[in-house]
């Protein structure tokens, strides 16, 4: 991607990315003096959403999650946790003992005709899942605290009470938008297990991925998904949040700034391409989460394929000429990217293979070269933009070091993105910031949210 590895493969006798190509790509590009005017735009609209004066104006809203104490690695006792975000939800049993931790999970599908149905369906659905999750496990006769990690836009009113914005994610049950979810899920529980489960808190998961590493990192005060979406979720000081109605006695709590929306309001059309004019136009979501759709998995292999049929069309690729496959929406799967990256430098065997299933049998070595230089550029150009946001976080902090937790597909599985944004990171953030870490999480949702009820529970006594 540099000129230096550029020079190095021509060296080896590598095939590079042809001139009209590296030409094509350059609009995807970002200098850093652009990505620090990102930063700054970005931080603008996290002041204004850290104030209910002026949230409504802002495109990332910043609710507060009254989560105010990180663990501290002495936590114990028994734990439900309760991981709604997709079409299958997950119920886990976790032991706390300090250090340690035991944990079983099992889980459950959600039929189709129960994400469009009534909602009081939806989590009557649920309760009876965890009614019989708990009599397996033979704690149906203890009173546990749980955890519910509910990933969708959420207006948190309090640790255990949470208003639904708007479904996602190919939900649309009714009467759920501006309820309380918890209180659904407490009417629905107390028919099936009264007295059984005591809900302790709401929270998604970027705050169950800040809390699991910070379990076993207590530097880590940010916590990061790059997945199918994006978001992240940072440790705010109360004198920063005007009219916070939350504990005072204590000086922090994790903002969940949900950050995919910044873009809404405009913020990024300079730097926006046709490619994501287009992603955006042919949505579920047109005009809305702007910057998730400039980054995340859901969208970076449509990207790609946009970006090659140009070049097609262009006849600069596969000599003018497209398959029906490589032509249709959301054919060039993301995981694609991240495995085309992955071969060898000089190898093009996971790229052949790729646009065999496209239909694509003509593919030469240098367009195979090139296909690989427009991943390349596409999945950097996300990393970087990542990168911004976080930095933007980092200086605001003000913190010389900090570890942030990650969890997603994207970041797990791309060969390159942790060390593209290591590099990045630490040329966008302020000297003050000496040491940033990136911390891969491991199972952040449910451990996370048993984590939450842990610390909440010992709040309580």
């Amino acid at each position: 991607m540099d000129n230096h590895s550029e020079s190095n493969d021509k060296m080896n006798g590598i095939i590079g990315a042809s001139s009209d190509i590296r030409e094509g790509c350059k609009e995807l590009m970002l200098e850093d003096v652009t990505l620090k005017e990102c930063m700054s735009r970005l931080l603008k609209q996290i002041n204004l959403g850290l104030n209910h004066k002026t949230r409504e104006k802002s495109s990332v809203k910043c609710f507060v999650t009254y989560v105010q104490d990180l663990p501290t690695g002495n936590e114990k006792g028994k734990f439900l946790a309760l991981d709604l975000g997709g079409t299958n939800f997950r119920v886990l049993l976790i032991k706390l003992d300090g250090r340690h931790y035991h944990m079983e999970s099992k889980i459950y599908a959600i039929p189709q005709n129960l994400m469009t149905g009534p909602g009081s369906d939806l989590f009557e659905h649920i309760a009876n899942c965890l009614d019989n999750f708990t009599k397996e496990h033979k704690v149906n006769n203890e009173k546990l605290g749980l955890g519910f990690t509910f990933s969708f836009p959420l207006f948190q009113q309090g640790l255990g009470k949470g208003v639904l914005v708007r479904w996602t994610k190919g939900f649309k049950c009714e009467g759920v938008v501006d309820h309380d979810v918890v209180e659904l899920l407490r009417n629905a529980l107390d028919k099936k297990m009264k007295d059984r489960v005591d809900i302790v808190a709401i929270l998604n998961d970027t705050t169950g991925t800040l809390m699991s590493c910070a379990w076993k990192n207590h530097n880590c005060k940010i916590g990061l998904i790059l997945g199918t979406g994006t978001n992240a979720c940072y440790v705010e000081k109360i004198e920063n949040i005007p009219d916070f109605d939350g504990d005072h006695t204590k000086p922090y709590c994790i903002i969940n700034t949900e950050w995919g929306a910044f873009g809404d309001n405009g913020e990024l059309d300079d730097i926006r391409t046709s490619m994501d004019v287009e992603i955006d136009r042919n949505s579920i979501n047109p005009g809305k989460q702007i910057f998730e759709k400039m980054i995340s998995g859901m969208y970076l292999g449509e990207i790609v394929r946009l970006i090659i049929v140009k070049f097609v069309n262009e006849k600069i690729l596969f000599d003018g000429k497209c398959s029906e496959t490589l032509r249709t929406k959301d054919k060039f799967l993301t995981e694609y990217v991240s495995d085309i990256e992955s071969d060898q430098r000089g190898s093009f065997k996971n790229c052949k293979n790729i646009l065999g299933k496209l239909g694509i049998t003509n593919a030469t070595d240098q367009d195979c070269a090139n296909v690989r230089y427009i991943c390349e550029c596409a999945s950097r150009r996300a990393a970087n933009l990542a990168s911004a946001g976080l930095a933007a976080l980092l200086n605001k902090m003000q913190l010389s070091s900090v570890t942030v937790g990650v969890d997603g597909t994207l970041y797990r599985k791309h060969p390159y993105f942790h060390d593209i944004m290591m590099d990045k990171i630490s040329d966008l953030v302020d000297p003050t910031v000496e040491k940033v870490f990136l911390m891969l999480s491991s199972d952040g949702s449910g451990r996370g949210a048993a984590l939450v009820a842990a610390t909440a529970s010992l709040s309580r006594r």
